[in-house]
């Protein structure tokens, strides 16, 4: 056993799921869960040990990933014993920095801050990751590969950089939901029914998104390549901007990059 959860939610399900995928004996992974029937249904889904509270010794154990919600933080770090310098930290707790995970660590410096998506949960996601200084290139790579097997990986060079990445990425998915909610609803308010309204929205995203992640184009090219002069989709869009369509998501990036720092001043202080 090499790697140890804390918290058996849908993040470290998708984790574990993409690490057996990739080859991860399942005897190398186990999970607390202090929740008696979310640890029965894990160990039934990915046949992984699980165990109700963090053992009081760690020995054997190379990665520790802190998979519980930011209010659980200081909770989870005051009952977790003393770390080796080799034990390598990853926390997908949004808004706990990388300060407060060494503080409540007793000045533990191995750490590397993870904030995937949920598209993880299809092992489509994109997660951004932050290493305290001192953090060697092979725990580095730890952390790239464990994350990998969910999605994407982007490092940052700043810390400060994670809300801004929470507003793109976290939030992202968000954003396209909505417009796939807005286009359901005018697919509807045009006559069709709401099973083909849903299946046209969701195969128009599908695949856009598989044109847009095909090549090398910026969005803009391939948006325009769509708008024909005086067409149908120049119409659509005149209305976008009219409505000043970029000020708006620009603005809603801008909200959800202060909220992620609010949050942080909130729930990373508890961890303190």
């Amino acid at each position: 056993m090499s790697i140890l959860f804390v918290g058996g939610g849908n993040m470290a399900s998708a984790l574990v799921g993409g690490l057996l995928a990739h080859g991860q004996p399942r005897e190398e992974i186990a999970v607390v869960e202090v929740n008696i029937s979310v640890a029965r249904d894990f160990h039934a889904r990915w046949g992984v040990t699980t165990v109700s509270a963090i053992p009081e010794n760690l020995e054997g154990i190379s990665t520790l990933v802190l998979a519980v919600k930011p209010q659980q933080i200081p909770g989870v770090l005051h009952g977790c014993p003393a770390l080796s310098d080799t034990v390598r930290v990853i926390s997908i707790a949004a808004g706990v920095t990388t300060q407060q995970l060494s503080q409540g660590l007793r000045g533990h410096g191995n750490i590397v801050r993870a904030m995937p998506n949920t598209p993880a949960l299809v092992r489509a996601g994109v997660t951004g990751l932050f290493a305290r200084e001192g953090v060697s290139q092979e725990d580095r790579d730890h952390a790239t590969a464990l994350m990998h097997a969910v999605g994407s990986v982007h490092w940052l060079d700043q810390e400060a950089q994670m809300d801004a990445l929470t507003a793109i990425s976290g939030s992202g998915p968000a954003y396209v939901f909505l417009l796939m909610e807005a286009l359901q609803r005018a697919a509807e308010s045009q006559g069709f029914d709401a099973h083909t309204a849903q299946a046209l929205v969701e195969e128009t995203v599908r695949g856009a998104a598989l044109l847009a992640c095909s090549g090398h184009e910026d969005p803009g090219v391939l948006r325009q390549r769509v708008t024909s002069p005086g067409g149908t989709t120049a119409a659509a869009v005149r209305v976008l901007e009219e409505g000043q369509w970029f000020s708006l998501v620009g603005q809603a990036v801008a909200a959800a990059t202060q909220r992620s720092r609010e949050l942080a001043q909130v729930d990373g202080g508890a961890a303190k």
